[in-house]
């Protein structure tokens, strides 16, 4: 099927683009629905599913493990924790908007303040070698 590209005006040659985008959409999705109907078959008669192909497909997608350990803890209510993922609570933001709360005095373990490394010449003594004679 040979189209002569050459005689169409701009609107014309969208408007094919646009058909040829369409077909391509439908041929796409029925090549996909054919291929899927196939690897269908071929599980059904073998007594196998997705999942014992290729582990951690084939099951429940996007769900998470567990709901993750808390981080933080409301002091007013401490039934009320937040694991730090996901949107802030309201407790949470009504909290920092107290005076003298900090995200870390809402922590469930305070982290114990970080020591700031030593310096690399305080780690590693440098000893000076003394300097080398000429020998002739």
């Amino acid at each position: 099927m040979a189209v002569k590209l050459d005689g169409l005006s701009p609107k014309e040659l969208q408007a094919l683009i646009d058909q040829a985008q369409s077909r391509m959409e439908s041929a796409r999705a029925a090549h996909i629905q054919s291929v899927k109907a196939k690897i269908d078959a071929l599980l059904k008669s073998e007594g196998l599913q997705l999942s014992d192909i290729y582990a951690g497909r084939g099951g429940k997608r996007g769900k998470r493990r567990g709901a993750g350990v808390p981080k933080y803890r409301n002091p007013a209510d401490p039934s009320q924790t937040w694991t730090g993922y996901g949107k802030r609570p309201m407790w949470f933001q009504q909290a920092l908007k107290r005076s003298g709360v900090t995200e870390e005095s809402l922590l469930i373990t305070p982290s114990t303040p970080k020591k700031s490394p030593a310096s690399k010449a305080a780690r590693k003594q440098v000893t000076k070698k003394p300097p080398r004679k000429a020998t002739k």
